[in-house]
């Protein structure tokens, strides 16, 4: 008979499984896209994705369910909107903490039930504010919003906390204190997607210092989103070029969004998500998973890959384009700090 977990007393310090996994693991494959999934499932533009948890609870143990049978050994919760600010377009300001103490139970169930370690991270997207001096919102309001959010994943049973699609480095670091408050482990990624930084300037080199400043640093840090596989390892290539011993995190999207018949398709291939993956491992990254437009199926094949490829050298940026198609921009966002190659077509086309 199968031995069950005992559960966890959200009181007491929680077991830390990503750090387990870490000392253990040469690389670990993290989900795919919620968003995608769930529009695929019936959920309208514009709907707050996380009502689902209380709503459709079936349908977000579907979610979690298909990265995990995949092969996935970390899963997003369906949280990433979860904060105050971003409830409130949705008159759900008042319900932080219960949708996301819902969001990771449901997701510490699934998890629970599988015979192999499976890391439940919470996640925690941007506010959509911006923070003063060019906006109205004030650093301490940041952290007060993460870490209302973060005692409901803490609530649920999360084993990690997930900073993701960050832009601005003091929302990173108000995410991270907010996550010290709560006791709890983080991770945090930015999106570089504006010509290889993010969209309030800050560059892979840039992200790379700066969790090394931070008192409560994260277990890992990275990229994901963005604007495409192919940027997205040239950005893990800068994290790797500044000698970081940090995990470093890719979690790029399944090519690019294309509008087809009334809804956005990336086309990215599982085959070309699958070299993706193999190609982030020699670039650097321990924790390598997908965003926007990657299904369980891209997942299964980015797994099997994993497994059965041997690790490579470090790819250059020639390689990267030969496999993946060519970068957005022809810079990496560290101008003379990094090797630069012109944008390129895809030569490879998968589909």
């Amino acid at each position: 008979m199968r031995k069950t977990r005992a559960k966890r007393d959200p009181g007491h310090e929680m077991t830390d499984r990503l750090t387990d996994l870490l000392a253990t693991r040469d690389w670990i494959l993290a989900d795919g896209a919620t968003g995608t999934t769930l529009f695929n499932m019936g959920l309208t533009a514009g709907d707050a994705p996380e009502f689902w948890n209380v709503d459709h609870p079936d349908r977000i143990v579907e979610l979690y369910e298909g990265s995990v049978k995949a092969g996935s050994d970390l899963f997003l919760t369906n949280t990433f909107g979860g904060n105050a600010a971003r409830l409130k377009l949705h008159d759900g300001q008042d319900r932080v903490r219960e949708l996301n103490r819902v969001a990771a139970q449901i997701g510490r169930e699934v998890a629970d039930r599988e015979n192999r370690p499976i890391v439940v991270a919470g996640s925690m997207g941007p506010t959509g504010e911006i923070m003063e001096p060019m906006g109205s919102l004030t650093y301490t309001d940041a952290v007060e919003m993460f870490h209302e959010q973060a005692e409901g994943l803490k609530e649920g049973g999360a084993d990690v906390l997930w900073v993701e699609t960050i832009s601005a480095p003091e929302e990173y670091k108000a995410a991270g204190e907010a996550a010290e408050r709560a006791g709890m482990p983080w991770c945090g990624t930015m999106s570089f997607d504006t010509a290889g930084r993010t969209m309030m300037g800050l560059t892979s080199q840039a992200l790379a210092e700066l969790v090394e400043k931070l008192g409560h640093k994260p277990l890992a840090f990275g990229a994901n989103c963005g604007v495409g596989a192919s940027d997205l390892l040239r950005t893990v290539l800068g994290f790797a070029a500044q000698g970081t011993e940090r995990p470093v995190v890719a979690k790029g999207n399944a090519g690019i969004p294309k509008y087809v018949d009334g809804h956005i398709h990336y086309d990215g291939t599982p085959e070309l998500m699958a070299d993706y993956a193999v190609l982030a491992r020699a670039a650097g990254a321990t924790i390598i998973g997908g965003c926007c437009g990657t299904t369980p199926e891209h997942l299964r094949l980015m797994r099997e890959a994993l497994e059965t490829r041997e690790p490579g050298p470090r790819p250059s940026l020639d390689q990267i384009t030969d496999a993946l198609g060519g970068f957005s921009s022809a810079a990496d966002g560290t101008e003379g700090d990094a090797p630069v190659r012109e944008g390129r077509g895809r030569r490879r086309r998968r589909g």
